[in-house]
């Protein structure tokens, strides 16, 4: 049998072959000659070895050779004489095992070539933005931690239809170690909750979501080299009096499976015999407070399943439902065309769903909600289940981070157009708990303008503006956003009002032409939104830097850097957000949808787009399979009004 070099013993290894006693003595003799070289031919002639071998008596030792190359495994490296000897007494024991003794001898004379060291990268979150993330890195080039208290990822676009029953909520998560498994690296996953970020430690401070160990200490800490920071957004009750104690949130799926108990609950309550009818108004009040997307969606959700389901069941008290939406600006979906705001409250208005739009909850107590009005003033309304949706927060690991580097004036992290938060080295934050800072071109302006003027006239012509006007509408994209929406096909329209004369070939501008050119091009910065759809495409962007960050670092291909220090490039083209469109589901196998190009869609053909878009999205085959079923067996049987 030839030898293996580098071949390591384990419980997967083939049962040693014997051969011939006689192949054992040939063995024998040329490891004796290898052995001589080794030690430069100091051992005598008359050594031991040189006698012949009783196969009996060595067995023992070469049991005790496999024993010590079993218990002491590298140990061997430090004394090949040792590693050659068990050679020896293998082969005299008929040639048990000789590659395997072989192949220890020739990796102890060799040093060992140890693989150069990953850098440790740390995921905070396993939402929309660090299941992006982790789906679309190379996980071969880090060693990959991730922490998280929960350990799924939901589809959180479908929890108001969870709260009604019409999908199941285990049909909208994914298993994150499921997930992580088809990366087919290892990556490391801790239910956990971290509750504070050390940045001049590189490390984070965790506690466990599943119990402590023996000692009654669940805390650990992890170090990173990278720190990629996904950990979402909390409610916001705006400092509300009772919000949090007497209103329900639609943030996680324990959210909507106990929004989908307690409307059960009060339909039970109040078709007990002892209730009366002011009682049972009250009870089957429904408000929800806040008219964005997730408060109109499950308005929406809550009469479909009323209208479709719950009224054949309690016939008896369905004159005594109502649903209410308080709004606190004019109208609802306020972040929809216009158009479609305008449909979703007429439609609402025929469903018989009240919209109270100009509306500010001010109080909450547990049978009162006190809302103002500039033309009312102070209103007080009974209500039997409030659904508080008005506005995302900052979790509290976020504030204690925040304060730590000085950002202390912001709702979320601040980070630069490369999603590394500002001021901090190796740390990321994508998704809700972050908000990219594009910095303004006016702020730059003295610095771009002396970058164009190559020849150092003073002035810019229009061949060194193109020049670098791609790299400017890259580092600052409302430059483009600008010249779009003021209908400019080129620099030309750009800075014609400068200079007053457009159709000069020779055209040239000064720095105070060209800083009036630009003045408010910065009037088109805007913040991104905090929604899945901005978070999958951080964590995509992110991913894919990471990917080729060793690459970059030799070969920018980012934009000129207009200032700082470094290279003459950005490693990396800074984050751009594609609006890719949004849907609002508003009951009754209707839907509008605000799609690219200034397209809106409304209607029952919009609702089965929404149906195709929304499977196709789910992360896997199984979640897709289990979605459809869902929507199969609604369409057939109805919802499920069981308390479970």
């Amino acid at each position: 049998m030839a030898p293996t070099a580098g071949r390591e013993e384990d419980a997967t290894a083939a049962p040693p072959i014997c051969v011939h006693p006689a192949v054992g003595r040939l063995v024998l003799a040329q490891a004796h000659l290898e052995l001589r070289k080794e030690k430069g031919n100091n051992w005598s002639s008359s050594s031991h070895l040189s006698r012949p071998v009783n196969p009996g008596r060595m067995g023992f030792f070469f049991f005790a050779s496999r024993a010590a190359a079993r218990f002491f495994g590298d140990a061997r490296t430090s004394y090949p004489g040792v590693a050659t000897t068990a050679l020896l007494l293998a082969a005299a024991s008929s040639g048990g095992l000789v590659a395997y003794a072989d192949s220890g001898a020739d990796n102890a004379s060799e040093p060992s070539q140890e693989a150069p060291k990953k850098k440790k990268v740390v995921v905070l979150g396993t939402g929309w933005a660090g299941t992006s993330f982790l789906k679309d890195l190379d996980c071969s080039k880090y060693e990959v931690k991730v922490i998280s208290p929960r350990n799924y990822f939901a589809f959180t676009p479908l929890l108001p239809s969870v709260t009604c029953g019409t999908v199941e909520a285990r049909s909208i998560v994914e298993p994150i170690r499921r997930m992580l498994e088809k990366k087919k690296k290892d990556v490391t996953f801790y239910e956990a909750e971290c509750f504070k970020i050390d940045a001049l430690k590189k490390a984070v401070h965790c506690r466990s979501a599943v119990g402590t160990n023996l000692d009654g200490n669940g805390d650990f800490m992890v170090k990173y080299d990278y720190l990629v920071v996904a950990l979402g957004a909390t409610v916001n009750t705006f400092n509300t009096p009772g919000v949090m104690e007497n209103c329900y949130f639609l943030k996680e799926v324990e959210d909507a499976q106990k929004i989908r108990r307690n409307v059960i609950d009060c339909f039970e309550k109040a078709s007990l015999p002892n209730i009366s009818e002011e009682e049972k108004r009250k009870i089957l009040h429904f408000v929800i407070i806040g008219g964005g997307p997730t408060g109109v969606e499950f308005a929406a959700e809550l009469h479909d399943f009323l209208v479709e389901d719950l009224v054949k069941i309690y016939p008896a008290i369905q004159d005594f439902v109502k649903i209410t939406i308080i709004q606190s600006g004019d109208h609802i979906l306020n972040m929809f065309d216009q158009r479609i705001a305008a449909f979703a409250e007429s439609k609402f208005m025929r469903d018989g769903i009240e919209v109270n739009t100009g509306f500010r909850v001010v109080k909450v107590s547990d049978d009162l909600i006190t809302m103002k009005s500039k033309s009312l003033g102070e209103v007080s309304v009974p209500y039997g289940m409030a659904v508080w949706s008005a506005g995302i927060g900052t979790r509290p690991v976020i504030m204690d981070f925040m304060h730590q580097i000085g950002q202390t004036n912001r709702r979320v992290l601040a980070t630069n157009e490369w999603l590394r938060v500002r001021e901090c080295d190796g740390i990321y934050a994508i998704g809700d708990c972050s908000s990219i800072t594009q910095r303004k071109i006016m702020d730059d302006i003295s610095t771009i303008f002396k970058m164009a003027d190559k020849d150092n006239s003073g002035t810019l012509t229009l061949k060194e503006i193109n020049d670098v006007l791609e790299d400017i509408c890259i580092r600052y994209p409302q430059v483009e956003l600008y010249m779009k929406t003021m209908h400019m096909l080129d620099i030309r329209d750009l800075i014609k009002d400068a200079i007053g004369d457009s159709h000069k070939e020779s055209m040239v501008v000064d720095i105070e032409e060209f800083k009036n050119a630009l003045s408010h091009v910065d009037s088109q910065v805007k913040s991104v939104p905090a929604t899945a759809q901005v978070a999958a495409q951080q964590g995509h962007y992110l991913a894919e830097c990471f990917n080729k960050m060793d690459q970059c670092k030799e070969h920018p291909e980012g934009p000129l850097r207009m200032t700082g220090t470094g290279s003459e490039r950005h490693n990396f083209r800074p984050f751009r957000y594609k609006h890719l469109g949004q849907f609002a589901p508003l009951g009754g196998e209707q839907a509008a949808a605000e799609l690219p190009g200034d397209w809106v869609s409304m209607g029952h053909s919009t609702q089965w787009l929404w149906y195709s878009v929304y499977a196709s999205k789910q992360v896997s085959w199984r979640t897709r399979m289990l979605v459809v079923s869902d929507w199969t067996r609604r369409f057939i049987f109805g919802r499920d009004s069981s308390r479970i």
